[in-house]
């Protein structure tokens, strides 16, 4: 049975209030009545109730993160950092899975709450604008990452969304590809810039933009992988996709080599957030970067510093991605416009 701080009083022969002093390291206590404290807490292997704590008004170090799917690199990889960078400063995570589900939402924030949590991060995707409201309303530190929320007034870290899509669809457009398709997330904040952005660049290359070469989709690989089949299946096929993340890249290219095509001899594939699986894709996936670690990290240090009291103003972010070049695109050669008979 777990020792309590009854425990720790009885052995040592003071007080719970003395114990509680020595723990929370306040009050006049005398030297010797404080060693032995600690000595009777490392013999009982006494650890404070955080929960204890939280009852009492006082911070328990803790933060909650909420993300739609940790099966997703970008979000393991954002949240590996967010929890690197929030030990670093003598905080711990709690990281929720959602699975884009509003009960698991509803769910895990009630949790969060009953356990008393310093703050939150909210990745991309969360879909229950009014449960947000609701912790403002308490006075819990809220930050956002991967995804902003115009309509709320909340810390913000995030990335140029249309940015990336502009520069996605232009450097296909650069490699001479006129017929680009683009394959996004259904229901993504997201998304939508990338789209406008994926739009705009078209506009300005001159090409016509088609709705039909425009899905949005379930953020998975077969999803991804049937869209690219019914775009490769168009009497004109798009001779380049860009996939709105590097989960739908992948089932583009597997769409690809089920009608045969060389990537990217034949067809060329973007990405976007620049995740180690890009790197271990055959070929390896040219996409739009997004500074993940760096993304991660400013998030935690926004709201500890509004946990802290130490943030005169609510803070937005946005950061330039990047286009890393790799092998999965490749310069439209004269013979490669697709047809299908």
């Amino acid at each position: 049975m777990q020792p309590t701080i009854y425990d720790v009083a009885k052995k040592a022969g003071v007080s719970i209030a003395t114990v509680s002093k020595v723990i929370n390291n306040n009050g006049r206590i005398g030297k010797d009545t404080r060693k032995k404290v600690i000595k009777i807490m490392e013999e009982l292997n006494y650890q404070p109730s955080v929960v204890a704590s939280a009852l009492t008004g006082k911070r328990t170090e803790t933060i909650g993160v909420l993300i739609p799917d940790l099966t997703n690199p970008f979000f393991s990889e954002i949240t590996a950092s967010m929890e690197e960078r929030a030990h670093e400063l003598g905080f711990s995570v709690v990281i929720c899975s959602t699975n884009d589900s509003e009960e698991k939402e509803a769910k895990y924030i009630s949790l969060l709450l009953r356990k008393k949590v310093d703050g939150c991060i909210l990745a991309s995707r969360f879909k229950q604008v009014g449960l947000i409201e609701n912790m403002v309303k308490q006075g819990i530190p809220v930050a956002l990452t991967g995804q902003d929320i115009p309509s709320l007034n909340l810390n913000t870290v995030s990335v140029d969304d249309y940015k990336g899509g502009y520069k996605a669809t232009a450097y296909l457009g650069s490699l001479g590809h006129k017929n680009i398709a683009m394959i996004a997330e259904k229901n993504a904040r997201s998304s939508e810039e990338r789209i406008k952005g994926y739009v705009d660049a078209m506009n300005e290359m001159g090409l016509p933009v088609d709705e039909a070469l425009i899905r949005e989709v379930k953020p998975t690989v077969a999803g991804a992988k049937q869209a690219a089949e019914e775009l490769l299946s168009l009497h004109v096929p798009p001779t380049a996709i860009f996939a709105g993340n590097e989960i739908l890249a992948i089932g583009v290219s597997q769409a690809a080599r089920a009608f045969q095509l060389d990537i990217p001899n034949d067809f060329s594939v973007i990405g976007f957030d620049n995740t180690l699986l890009a790197t271990i894709c055959d070929p390896p996936l040219t996409t739009i970067a997004q500074p993940i670690e760096q993304m991660g990290r400013q998030i935690v240090d926004i709201l500890i510093s509004e946990i802290n009291n130490k943030l005169d103003y609510k803070q937005r972010i946005m950061l330039p991605p990047e286009l890393v070049i790799r092998q999965s695109t490749k310069e439209l050669s004269v013979e490669n416009g697709l047809v299908n008979d």
